[in-house]
């Protein structure tokens, strides 16, 4: 099937404030953020017309920006409303959501402090993205690693991290993998290029901490989930050796939402009760209203 250039689609996007037609939203080829990777993003989900956890990604789109230096030029209840004009200009009700915000192009060097900050909005459908969950996906391991936190801003959703992710799953998927497991600048294990990873051992989940990548935003939904099954959650340090004593093993993001792992590099799983169970669950809790997830995640 023919791709669909993300440049050429009907709908509109949010862009600086103002809802224009989705071909002309555009920025010019001298932008900071284009060049020196000074942009931000968020990845969200809406489901039967709200998006799940909103304000949590806002608020961590917005504490991105701060990272990376800069501030993002509307609060967050305008984020939050301009992300749902969006869902309604588009018509739809179960979308992606993409807030990203970037220097503009005032500046052309490395220093650019009085380069406009740029906002746009965009969505569109995106089905789950591997097909057959249950089935379970396979993982490389990438020979890139997650860098020290003095290296790189770790804690933001800054775009140029998302790099060696790009260079490791393209390195995983030509090898027929669906995605790779990537180490951390000290040889333990850490997430898989877009998502968070958890392993059963013993009964418990257990998953890395996050000290040198994103804590996101469905990782803690997850955890919450487990902790109302009386499942016990253990967040430590997770050696590369350890994974072929894990009994299951899932990755879980905002695009990947909750994916079983039936291989990583020749060491296979079968997904189980705990994977099902935080899947079946996660699937139920994302179509509730915010008050309700609120209130489930409570327990």
């Amino acid at each position: 099937m023919a791709l669909v250039p993300f440049d050429d689609r009907d709908g509109f996007i949010w862009y600086n404030g103002t809802m224009m037609p989705w071909r002309d939203a555009k920025l010019h080829v001298l932008s900071h953020g284009l060049h020196y990777a000074s942009a931000v993003f968020e990845g969200e989900r809406a489901y039967a017309g709200n998006i799940f956890k909103l304000r949590e990604h806002t608020d961590r789109f917005h504490n991105s920006a701060r990272i990376l230096g800069f501030e993002i030029p509307y609060t967050a209840d305008e984020i939050d409303a301009a992300c749902m004009q969006v869902l309604a200009a588009n018509g739809q009700t179960d979308a992606y959501v993409r807030p990203l915000a970037w220097r503009g192009s005032e500046m052309m060097a490395v220093a650019a402090q009085n380069s406009k900050i740029n906002v746009a909005i965009a969505t569109w459908a995106w089905p789950a993205m591997f097909a057959d969950r249950m089935k379970g996906i396979r993982l490389d391991m990438a020979e890139w690693r997650r860098p020290h936190p003095q290296t790189a801003p770790t804690a933001s959703k800054a775009a140029g991290l998302y790099m060696i992710g790009t260079l490791s799953k393209h390195a995983a998927e030509a090898k027929g993998f669906q995605d790779a497991l990537m180490l951390d600048w000290r040889g333990h294990v850490s997430e898989a290029t877009g998502a968070n990873v958890f392993f059963a051992f013993d009964g418990e989940l257990h998953t890395p901490t996050p000290d040198c990548f994103l804590d996101g935003i469905t990782r803690r939904t997850v955890m919450a989930l487990a902790r109302v099954n009386q499942i016990k959650v253990v967040e430590r340090t997770i050696m590369p050796e350890e994974i072929a004593h894990a009994s299951e093993v899932m990755i879980v993001g905002t695009g990947a939402e909750v994916t079983p792992v039936r291989e990583i590099a020749g060491t296979h799983y079968t997904p189980g009760r705990i994977t099902e169970t935080l899947l079946t669950d996660y699937e139920k809790l994302v179509r509730m209203s915010p008050a309700d997830v609120e209130k489930r995640l409570a327990g």
